[in-house]
């Protein structure tokens, strides 16, 4: 699904935008740290959040890359994960020198598996 470059962008990105539903309906969008690891997005938020809370009567979302001037998004289906895989811990851990599992605020990790690239 990704070209080189598209992995490249994705792998070296710190932040995305990520666009949820609310309940009635309206749009969600925020930036948020990811870690990009075997072709999903991952990103590590509260469970009380308003993109947490979407996304467990959503779970569709898109998200986007910040660098307007070269777009990449992408459709996706968003899965809460209550314990996080050793290896997404690792990747935040080397990209911000982040340890999620420190961090009490952030208590769950969101995946994201595109579903199809938007240019």
């Amino acid at each position: 699904m990704f070209d080189p470059k598209t992995l490249a962008r994705l792998a070296q990105a710190r932040n995305l935008w990520l666009a949820t539903v609310r309940p009635n309906q309206t749009p969600h969008l925020v930036p948020i740290w990811f870690v990009w690891h075997a072709e999903k997005a991952y990103l590590c938020t509260g469970q009380q959040s308003v993109k947490a809370r979407n996304i467990a009567a959503n779970p569709h979302v898109v998200f986007a890359l910040e660098d307007g001037n070269d777009p990449l998004i992408i459709q996706a289906d968003a899965k809460i994960l209550q314990t996080p895989p050793s290896a997404i811990i690792q990747e935040f851990s080397a990209k911000y020198n982040w340890n999620i599992t420190a961090d009490s605020t952030y208590d769950i990790v969101i995946e994201l598996l595109p579903r199809r690239i938007v240019r």
